[in-house]
């Protein structure tokens, strides 16, 4: 594989927890400058593929690049948002507060002014500065979302990757969260993990299909014969300006 180009390899790689096996002989290759949508059924891999990427799990076979370099070695280069559903958000901390801490690293635990310049600088990028003072917990959801991906931002990562960033928001959230990642993505790759393909394909250039096994899709390719072949089951294609409908199927 070309490396000077790619933001993140995968070459053969395999992973299995408690001999389950999630992802098997994955080979991938990311292009600098790719805004994807990752997309599979529950328990197909999805995490399981971000946190190799962080470096917080590792391969039982096969070699990772990120930025031409070992995952644990790339970290912060990479700006992540977990899943909105695992956080807890009663924690008290204003915007500020929370924002602060994609500051942090193993080499310190305090923050220095150009952390604050910079966290500062991430908020306003997310449209949020009226609330820097506000409490997290007064926010509401596509409200918190912004500070969340203000988290990750504010390292300054060269990828950017978003673990169900429109989950609980409505659609005009969505689309405003979407044209500040259009905009992010002039300077940064972006992996974003979303059940909602038919809303994002409008976004992406690609679909990263992950159920076990990993296929990568220019997203004009995607259609309904190839949605059914991921899943495993019958799913509703629908226009791009309406919501996905999912028959009351349950996917990850």
């Amino acid at each position: 594989m070309m490396k000077k180009n790619n933001a993140i390899i995968f070459e053969n790689v395999c992973f299995a927890y408690k001999k389950n096996i999630i992802l098997e002989n994955v080979i991938l290759s990311i292009k600098k400058g790719e805004f994807a949508s990752i997309v599979g059924p529950n328990g197909g891999g999805k995490t399981t593929l971000l946190k190799l990427i962080l470096g917080l799990i590792k391969p039982d076979s096969g070699n990772i690049l990120v930025l031409g370099n070992l995952p644990g070695q790339a970290r912060e280069r990479v700006g992540y948002m977990p899943q909105y559903a695992y956080l807890d958000m009663n924690f008290p901390a204003t915007v500020k507060d929370v924002v602060l801490m994609g500051r942090l690293s193993k080499k310190r635990f305090w923050f220095s002014k150009d952390d604050r310049i910079k966290a500062i600088e991430a908020i306003e990028e997310m449209r949020m500065t009226a609330y820097i003072n506000k409490g997290f917990n007064e926010l509401s959801g596509g409200q918190k979302q912004r500070v969340l991906i203000a988290r990750a931002l504010c390292s300054n990562p060269e990828i950017l990757l978003l673990d169900e960033p429109t989950a609980s928001v409505d659609n005009e959230t969505e689309e405003a969260l979407f044209s500040i990642l259009e905009k992010l993505n002039k300077r940064m790759t972006i992996l974003i993990v979303s059940h909602d393909l038919g809303f994002v394909s409008k976004y992406v250039k690609s679909v990263i299909c992950v159920n076990r096994r990993v296929v990568i899709h220019p997203t004009s390719l995607i259609n309904g014969a190839m949605i059914k072949d991921i899943y495993r089951s019958d799913l509703k294609m629908v226009r791009h300006d309406h919501r996905c409908s999912d028959k009351g199927h349950n996917y990850d």
